[in-house]
Order: C-alpha cells, then structure tokens, then sequence
C-alpha cells in the first residue's frame, strides 16, 4: 500500500482491535452480569483479558503512529486537541448531573428524610481529616503535573521523570486513602438519597483518579522511552488537562459535598 499522501491528514490502516473491543466488552459485561447471578467469575475475567489485552495493543498502535511513523502532523495534533477539550467539557457535564441531584436534596429535603439535611440518622465524614488530605495530595498532584510540563517544554529529562512520578504517587495514595474511607464509612450507597448522592459523586471522581493515574503511568513509560520532546507531546499535554478537571471536580465536590453538605 502506498504511504505518501498530499494531505496532512492521518487515514488510519485497518486494525483488528476495534471488534476484539466489542468482544471484550460484551464478554466482560455478559461476566458481570454471570456473577450477579450466578458467583461465578470465569466469564468476567476472560472479559478483563480481551480488554486490556486488545487496550494495550491498540494503544501500542497510536503510539508507533504518532512517534515512530510521523502520522501526527500539525493539523491532526490540532484535531486530537479539540477531541480532548469536547471529552472534557461532556465529562464536566457528566458530573454537574451528580451536583444537581446533590443540590436538589439537600436544598429541600423530603420529609422521608426528616426533612434535614443531613438526613436523620446518617453520620457524614468529618471534613477536616480523611477528605482535606485528599485535598491537599489532589492539589499536590496538579503542582507536580505541572511541574513535569514545563520540564518537558525546556527539555529537561530528569524534571520530567521526577514531576511524572511525585504525580503518580499521589495519584495512588489518593486512591488508598479513598478506598479506607469507603470501607470505613458509617453509612452506604443505600441509605437515603445522601448515600446515593455521595458514592455516586464520589465513587465516579474515584474511579476517574484512577483513569487518569493510568494515563499518566502510560505517558511515563513512553517518556522513559523518549517518545516525546518539547515540540510533540500531546499524550503527556491531554493527560496533563486530563489530570487538572479531576483536581477542580474534587475541590467542587470537597466544598459542596464534605464541608457545605454537612452543615
């Protein structure tokens, strides 16, 4: 097949991940729902290995593609920048649903509830312990981040691998720290709509520290690689974007949910 072209623009080659995607993903959730029902978790797993192994080949692919083989010229770099700000302003959508249903409850609770918000009975989380010092690793974390792009914008190798990785240590202790907090939680997911409220708000934020810790652990291991320079890292750049909306969404969820919620 002939590889020049006229145009700037990236047509992508065949690829065989986006079915074994679908595979994946219907055996995954097909395993899910098997051990809902039936405990049994050969199915999910199998589901989980399709998944990350057609995640890690793909992503391999895209990264030969913008690195190795130039196909990420100007004008497709400027494309993939638009595609991540639109991801991020629908995600910011996404959670300003959680902060309706938040604000909707609290601001007139039921008489079900005892008409009080916090419900009655229901103990929430002093704002003052576990959660401020998820706020400080989270803001600790968007300096850090930081800090790595600038290195990489003056060509600093050693700044980028020391940024990156503060980074992603507090991405992980940020995630522990969560997960104790769930387990010790004095209420559940099922009490009242406070409960769904919060782990819902929360668990989500969660869940996208975790995306986003994967992400820049992909973007050190590229680094470390010497796949990106001062003038071509987008992958680090939508990470590093990526990163700074889960550190403002928690500083929203941290004022609205931790500290203004309980009062």
């Amino acid at each position: 097949m002939k590889n020049n072209h006229n145009h700037p623009y990236h047509l992508v080659d065949y690829s065989p991940w986006p079915i074994t995607g679908a595979i994946g993903t219907m055996t995954l959730v097909t395993g899910m729902v098997k051990w809902f029902h039936n405990f049994n978790l050969n199915l999910l797993i199998l589901g989980y290995f399709i998944v990350i192994l057609t995640m890690y080949q793909w992503w391999r692919d895209i990264c030969r593609e913008g690195t190795l083989q130039g196909k990420h010229t100007i004008l497709v770099t400027k494309g993939l920048r638009w595609g991540m700000i639109l991801f991020i302003i629908s995600e910011i959508f996404f959670f300003l649903s959680f902060f309706w249903a938040f604000f909707h409850s609290s601001l007139s609770p039921n008489i079900e509830i005892g008409a009080m918000w916090p419900p009655l009975s229901i103990t929430p989380f002093n704002p003052f312990q576990i959660p401020l010092l998820n706020t400080i690793i989270l803001i600790s974390s968007g300096i850090t981040v930081t800090w790595a792009h600038h290195a990489i914008m003056e060509n600093n190798h050693s700044q980028m691998t020391q940024g990156l990785f503060f980074t992603i240590i507090l991405g992980i202790y940020f995630t522990f720290l969560q997960a104790y907090e769930y387990f010790e939680a004095p209420f559940t997911i099922a009490d009242s709509i406070y409960g769904s409220t919060f782990f819902m708000a929360t668990g989500f934020h969660g869940l996208h520290v975790m995306i986003g810790t994967m992400f820049l652990i992909i973007c050190f291991i590229r680094h470390i690689n010497n796949h990106f320079s001062n003038n071509h890292h987008f992958g680090f750049e939508a990470a590093a974007w990526y990163w700074h909306f889960v550190d403002v969404v928690w500083l929203f969820l941290y004022i609205s949910i931790y500290w203004w919620g309980i009062n």
